[in-house]
């Protein structure tokens, strides 16, 4: 069961924490550059930035963008007639419960058309949906896709052997230093230093078996995790972000490359380097773990028995759903926007409806994308393999 779960665990990291090839730590272009002359200037691009779409306080359209968007018609659109889009429709009503200014009309439409058929839908958002090809500043139309999903780890609420890695609640110190502009202890200092220990004693939310499962977590950024009581009960509680250390993320698959202690970023590799170094040199894994410094804290998050199966709020602050959210760069595309994805490669085939309803610190770029595959194990395995090419096309009202 040990092996399985390191396996499980590193076959996520290969997939999506590599910096050769990592979903969370994409390239930055250079955006300074002009517009070409064929290009659609920003000045009519006809959306904000940065926040929900329309929102007060967004930037103004002729300010600089990641991206642009080029007006296609719906027959450039590849796949539109062949995407079933009731799991979509889903999507959309959870978009309605916060969707700004620009969306907000259309949402008493979307909550009419959950009974529609699959053509009715289509018919609906082409009488009132422009599509716009996103590209980069340089008109390049390709870009990445990466995936993410939710973990569900076995966790106690006490600690006792077996489970002795803590998940934190913010501590008491940390709003003064996000305010000072510095940030919080790093993660070994977390692990080891006794001012930083003192600050989280008693802030404590589960204990976790094993400082992978704690690393994943961190990254993903939310999770759930099955809680086993004392009195020999379980339930299973969602573990929302609730602020990081602020410091910089760092790719412990770069870092196993850079010392020579793996050939490549296979995951064979990985989990040959893991299996073995965990016997011989246990210190190495514990190295590797503390190379990246960043730490997240968590809060539980309390839902209504009806919401208890969606998924983990995005930064648009609407539950995600499985194969139709999608983490994006905020100052590309605005929360809230619906997207038309197309990406194919070895994971999968994709020609479908989507939101922009999260972002994350290395989704950056025009054409860049994460996709939640979902929760569990099955998602897990998808976002570890998932990196290939992507073209989009925002939809956005006439």
């Amino acid at each position: 069961m040990r092996q399985i779960l390191w396996r499980l665990m590193w076959f996520f990291i290969v997939g999506s924490l590599m910096a050769c090839g990592t979903p969370r730590r994409a390239p930055v272009n250079d955006y300074g550059r002009p517009y070409p002359a064929a290009a659609r200037p920003p000045a009519e691009a006809p959306r904000a930035s940065g926040a929900l779409a329309g929102m007060p306080g967004t930037p103004n359209p002729q300010q600089s963008y990641r991206s642009q968007w080029v007006a296609a018609s719906w027959s450039d659109v590849p796949g539109w007639q062949d995407d079933p889009t009731q799991d979509a429709w889903h999507a959309w009503l959870q978009n309605c419960e916060r969707p700004g200014p620009v969306f907000a009309p259309l949402c008493k439409d979307v909550r009419q058309l959950i009974l529609g058929s699959d053509d009715d839908r289509r018919l609906w958002m082409m009488s009132h949906l422009q599509p716009y090809r996103v590209e980069a500043l340089d008109g390049a139309t390709d870009g990445l896709l990466t995936s993410y999903y939710e973990p569900l780890f076995g966790a106690s609420s006490q600690m006792r052997p077996g489970f002795e890695v803590p998940l934190y609640a913010p501590p008491e110190g940390l709003s003064e230093a996000r305010r000072a502009g510095r940030p919080w202890f790093s993660r070994q200092e977390i692990d080891t230093a006794p001012q930083a220990r003192e600050a989280l004693r008693g802030r404590e939310v589960a204990w976790l078996a094993d400082p992978v499962d704690a690393l994943v977590l961190h990254i993903q950024g939310s999770g759930r995790v099955r809680v086993s009581n004392p009195d020999g009960s379980t339930r299973i509680i969602r573990l929302a972000f609730a602020g990081s250390n602020e410091q910089p993320y760092q790719s412990v698959g770069r870092w196993l490359l850079d010392r020579g202690l793996i050939r490549d970023a296979s995951w064979p590799g990985i989990k040959a380097w893991i299996v073995s170094t965990q016997q011989t040199n246990p210190r190495l894994v514990q190295e590797m773990l503390w190379s990246n410094p960043r730490y997240v804290f968590f809060r539980e998050e309390t839902r209504r028995a009806a919401e208890a199966d969606l998924g983990p709020r995005g930064a648009q602050g609407v539950p995600l759903t499985a194969g139709r959210s999608i983490a994006v760069d905020k100052d590309s595309i605005p929360y809230g926007t619906p997207v038309w994805l197309a990406s194919a490669g070895a994971s999968a085939n994709l020609q479908r409806l989507v939101f922009a309803q999260d972002t994350g610190s290395a989704i950056v770029g025009a054409v860049r994308a994460d996709y939640f595959a979902g929760t569990g194990v099955d998602a897990g395995e998808f976002a570890g393999r998932m990196k290939q090419g992507l073209r989009l096309w925002v939809l956005w009202p006439k």
